[in-house]
């Protein structure tokens, strides 16, 4: 018997045991966890769940044991995963500082800075969020006015920062902010700080589809220690990049997943078309339907066979935009298969699952917004794939 057979077997049976049934189901929003000082389990067989995983070292299969991982090589992680899809595990735990601070941390910060960090956040005792966009700066990121000023021991960091997610619900924060105001690019430091630190505010933005997912957070005299600085001073903006990659990738996979916390996209589809079995009626939906699995298919080929390239940067860009885009033509469809009832907003004439597709239909013109806009990634790859001039 080959090590991967035995290792998906052994993976198998493992999840098997330790996964509890109410976390083979799709996972309402409610129950999402996040983790955190303020951790919620509204299920309670979440906290199970998680402790389970976290004893494995399988909320982060592929970081290092001593940094709470796994140990896990790229391919037996895949395993994992494709495992845990056939089992319709819930992931144990929604993570900003797995998805995107993380892997930056195990690539450029201090070892004593990976000891602090990266534990706590594979056990899920930290919520991040991200300070990277201003009102003045989105797609033009370094244009950022938020400053860090030297004051001896530590930063004294004063500005704005707008669209941050759960900004309102995190502990810390990983920051841009300008250590020298000479330079554009080269002027950004990378900065770690506590969410709780006097000077902090958050306003939570209400969306289009109700929820309050975006903030504004301010930041007042916020005094950091220079030991929270990642990386070198002004050194900040190749660390953003390599965070950026990052957060793409993780957003590009919203458009091969299930849809969100409801159930799979053939079986909504099945739903609306009250036809639970046998090959579709319709023809159009079954074309289309068949090409988005069809592209599901070859996007989630394309995201292995291009998980160690060197191109990381211009690769996730491609990630991203497909991906997003993939996502909104699925509400699409499913909104188009519902009818009527896709566009309740309240009342009882409309089931859950009909509010449920409503909203998450108008959150997800939102990816294709954040982590860089479609447009912005259709210009890199134009100029860092294509090679097209300016």
């Amino acid at each position: 018997m080959s090590t991967d057979t035995e290792f998906r077997e052994e993976t198998r049976s493992w999840l098997e045991e330790n996964c509890p049934a109410p976390m083979r189901t799709p996972m309402p929003d409610n129950e999402r966890v996040w983790g955190g000082r303020n951790a919620e389990y509204p299920n309670p067989d979440s906290k199970v769940w998680l402790d389970r995983m976290v004893a494995k070292g399988w909320t982060v299969p592929t970081w290092p044991e001593k940094y709470g991982g796994g140990g896990l090589d790229k391919h037996q992680a895949r395993i994992l995963d494709e495992e845990m899809q056939r089992l319709k595990c819930r992931p144990p735990l929604a993570s900003f500082g797995i998805w995107m601070l993380g892997p930056v941390l195990l690539e450029l910060a201090s070892e004593s800075q990976r000891l602090e960090y990266l534990p706590p956040i594979a056990r899920g005792e930290i919520r991040w969020c991200q300070g990277y966009s201003e009102p003045g700066a989105g797609s033009d990121l370094a244009a950022l006015q938020t400053r860090a000023d030297d004051r001896g021991d530590h930063y004294l960091v004063n500005g704005q920062k707008i669209w941050t997610s759960y900004a309102n619900y995190a502990d810390w924060i990983f920051c841009l902010v300008r250590t020298d105001t000479t330079l554009k690019h080269g002027g950004i430091s990378f900065l770690l700080f506590d969410m709780t630190s006097p000077g902090v505010e958050t306003r939570p933005i209400k969306l289009i589809s109700g929820t309050s997912v975006f903030c504004e957070t301010f930041f007042t005299d916020v005094e950091v220690p220079k030991g929270n600085l990642v990386g070198e001073v002004n050194g900040g903006w190749q660390i953003a990049k390599a965070l950026l990659g990052h957060e793409r990738k993780a957003i590009s996979q919203l458009g091969v997943r299930a849809t969100g916390n409801l159930s799979s996209t053939m079986e909504l589809v099945r739903h609306y078309l009250d036809q639970p079995e046998g090959e579709l009626k319709n023809r159009e939906i079954r074309a289309e339907l068949a090409s988005m699995l069809m592209d599901d298919e070859a996007f989630a080929l394309t995201s292995r066979r291009t998980a160690t390239s060197k191109n990381a940067g211009a690769l996730a860009s491609m990630l991203k935009y497909f991906g997003t885009e993939q996502n909104k033509r699925k509400f699409e469809l499913l909104i188009k298969c519902a009818g009527s009832d896709g566009l309740g907003w309240e009342g009882e004439e409309f089931s859950k699952t009909d509010l449920d597709l409503c909203r998450q239909w108008l959150r997800s013109k939102g990816n294709s917004i954040e982590g860089g806009t479609s447009e912005v990634q259709l210009n890199v790859i134009a100029k860092r794939v294509l090679g097209l001039p300016d």
